[in-house]
């Protein structure tokens, strides 16, 4: 990949480091300790790409290093499938737009601005559905998917944060061997 100056725009540029990741912060008491637990993988998500991938190019958000999945990839399929599987902790079938956006995630030529607004969007949306969440017996009943695999809130709740945090590590990861070649 050629020399690339990666893009700034301060609207979407990392905040400043924390010195403590958000579940050593004490925020979030008054929510349960499962819901809670996932309310700060969305929040230590949304720092992590922003620290480590925000300051990408479109170019490098788009980039496929030997021949893995793109930055852009990553974050896309990170915020739409936390939808998806909220969705279905609260008792939903996907939508047939949830279900467009899925085909789409691959999609190349992601926008930064627009995929960092998607973002932001995103965990904004799923931050007030897990409150609401909540207050849901953590062990109801689910359903996941065309075949209405078993599951349980509880059980979907957690999937929306190891999901999450497996997408932000791959996206970083991605985000570093982009760029080794440019400094």
């Amino acid at each position: 990949m050629p020399d690339i100056e990666p893009a700034r725009d301060p609207q979407i540029e990392p905040s400043p480091e924390p010195s403590l990741e958000p579940w050593l912060r004490g925020g979030e008491t008054d929510v349960p300790a499962v819901a809670r637990a996932v309310l700060h993988a969305l929040q230590l998500a949304d720092e992590d790409l922003r620290k480590w991938c925000g300051r990408l190019s479109d170019q490098e958000l788009n980039f496929c290093p030997a021949g893995t999945a793109s930055v852009a990839f990553h974050i896309r399929h990170l915020a739409r499938s936390v939808d998806r599987l909220l969705s279905y902790a609260e008792g939903r079938t996907l939508s047939e737009e949830q279900m467009a956006l899925l085909k789409s995630e691959a999609e190349p030529g992601a926008n930064r601005a627009e995929l960092f607004a998607e973002l932001a969007a995103a965990l904004a949306d799923a931050t007030t559905r897990v409150r609401m969440l909540a207050q849901v017996n953590p062990e109801d009943a689910r359903t996941v998917g065309k075949k209405q695999l078993p599951t349980t809130v509880g059980g979907l709740l957690v999937h929306v944060a190891d999901h999450t945090q497996r997408h932000v590590g791959q996206a970083i990861i991605t985000a570093k061997m982009v760029t080794a070649g440019t400094q």
